[in-house]
């Protein structure tokens, strides 16, 4: 497995509404790769995650994205659920964050619905990507190509995006996140 240790990874999440498993597995993987994870919230205190329309557990945040900075990250990871990217999209703090990844050429990785914030950001266009099925009509409008597979990974631009559909992906998710970040 490569070594992430000195990498800096940010997870942005609403308040509630995250897919717990699409929160949890990746930041096991990347912190068992030796990187260090930060739970970025639009408010400090908690976030109350979902298995998928149930409440599950709660994760404390360790920064709003108010306070954070797109500088002290090496990669941004979007987990998806379908209330999260909803909410996050109606924070220009948290859109700008994200904004900011893409112009500072870092890595975004995203999963599910998780790609509505970024249509919000207005860093799809002329990028592949994939996504729940049902964000495959907005994708294409915001300029996108979409893709029904289990990881896409495109390199257009200056960063690299990493996407995938499902929670069932995110064994490649978690992977190929790691290899994308340690390649870089």
């Amino acid at each position: 497995m490569p070594d992430l240790n000195g990498k800096r990874i940010a997870f942005l999440c609403a308040t509630e509404g995250t897919e717990q498993i699409e929160l949890t597995s990746p930041r096991e993987a990347l912190e068992g790769a030796g990187a260090t994870t930060d739970l970025l919230s639009t408010e400090s205190g908690e976030i109350r995650a979902f298995d998928h329309l149930t409440a599950a557990d709660t994760f404390p945040v360790d920064r709003t994205v108010a306070e954070a900075s797109v500088d002290d990250y090496d990669a941004l990871v979007l987990p998806g659920g379908v209330a999260n990217p909803d909410n996050l999209r109606m924070h220009g703090d948290a859109v700008a964050f994200i904004k900011g990844f893409f112009h500072a050429g870092k890595q975004v990785s995203v999963i599910c619905h998780g790609p509505w914030t970024l249509i919000e950001a207005g860093v799809v266009e002329g990028r592949t990507i994939t996504s729940w099925p049902s964000l495959q009509t907005d994708l294409r409008n915001a300029g996108a190509t979409w893709k029904d597979e289990e990881v896409v990974v495109c390199d257009a631009g200056p960063n690299v995006l990493l996407s995938s559909r499902k929670p069932d992906d995110l064994e490649a998710f978690n992977k190929h996140t790691i290899d994308q970040l340690a390649a870089r």
